[in-house]
């Protein structure tokens, strides 16, 4: 009896690699996914990442920056004086603002609302500026036409008055023409004793010098010269006070003109004017000035202040 099992045969057909080598797996080599290169799922690359390591960060800087200078632009554009202040904040505000919008276009900002606003802002304050040295501009030539309308009102009033003529009493015109004599010398120079009458009725009189010592602790004596005494009154005839704070005096000794030092001597000498002087009042100060031995004349100029003109007599020694 013959098996019925079918037994294979030699040399009947294998599965396909022959020659006893296993049959490649599909898809090519060990490990390989089908269709694709090792460790490869699905037959492709991993999906690339956006960037580098991650998504881009929006570039807002600008536009916030504009905001900011902005809105300090425009309430510094407000506050007197200020203008250079909102001008300069002002630029940079619409300078950042227009970059911040560009940025926000091109995708790179997301505050293109915020860059906007800060622009708008920067532009109000440049107006703001431009508004704030206007005024400013006219206000100093305001105050500069103030003054000078002041100190023309101050000269004015400054200059002595001048004495008018005496009547012609006898009809032989003598008096007169002692009186033009008398005018004459005070427009030129004072001597002592002499009074000048300002427009405003203050009148300043400078006495006859006369000699006097100064004590061992006195200021602005030198040894060997001579100390003058000069009594200076001021006398308000007008109808405001006087401000005699600013009263000053100095005094040349001699024909060259050689400096004078006023002496400070306690409560004696240097003291000055002070204070005001009411209307019909009068104030008097002594002076003493230091004169070279051997000076024969003495010059002393003294100036009531800023809106009275200086004047000089001309005194013997």
């Amino acid at each position: 009896m013959s098996d019925s099992t079918q037994q294979p045969q030699y040399g009947a057909p294998q599965q396909p690699g022959g020659y006893g080598y296993p049959a490649p797996q599909q898809g090519g080599y060990p490990g390989e996914a089908p269709g694709g290169y090792p460790g490869a799922p699905g037959g492709a690359y991993p999906a690339p990442e956006s960037g580098y390591g991650g998504p881009a960060q929006a570039r807002n800087g600008l536009g916030v920056a504009a905001l900011v200078c902005g809105i300090i632009g425009a309430v510094s554009g407000v506050v007197p004086f200020l203008f250079w202040l909102a001008g300069l904040l002002g630029l940079l505000a619409l300078i950042f603002g227009l970059v911040g919008r560009g940025r926000a276009k091109r995708g790179e900002a997301t505050n293109k609302g915020v860059a906007t606003t800060g622009a708008v802002l920067g532009l109000v304050s440049l107006i703001l500026a431009v508004v704030g040295v206007v005024i400013v501009v006219n206000a100093v030539d305001d105050a500069v036409d103030e003054i000078n309308k002041e100190v023309d009102k101050a000269i004015a009033s400054s200059a002595p008055k001048t004495p008018a003529p005496a009547a012609d009493k006898g009809g032989d015109g003598a008096e007169p023409a002692a009186e033009d004599e008398a005018g004459k010398k005070k427009d030129e120079t004072l001597a002592g004793g002499d009074t000048v009458i300002y427009d405003d009725d203050l009148k300043v009189t400078v006495s006859e010098p006369k000699k006097t010592s100064a004590s061992e602790f006195a200021i602005g004596h030198t040894q060997g010269n001579q100390p003058y005494e000069v009594i200076v009154v001021i006398e308000n005839a007008g109808t405001e006070k006087f401000d005699a704070g600013l009263v000053t005096a100095d005094a040349r000794a001699g024909a060259e003109g050689t400096a004078a030092e006023e002496i400070f001597d306690g409560d004696t000498y240097g003291n000055g004017f002070s204070g005001t002087i009411l209307p019909g009042k009068k104030a008097t100060v002594k002076y003493a000035f230091d004169a070279p031995k051997g000076a024969e004349s003495l010059t002393v100029e003294l100036s009531p202040g800023i809106s009275h003109e200086a004047n000089q007599w001309e005194l013997k020694l």
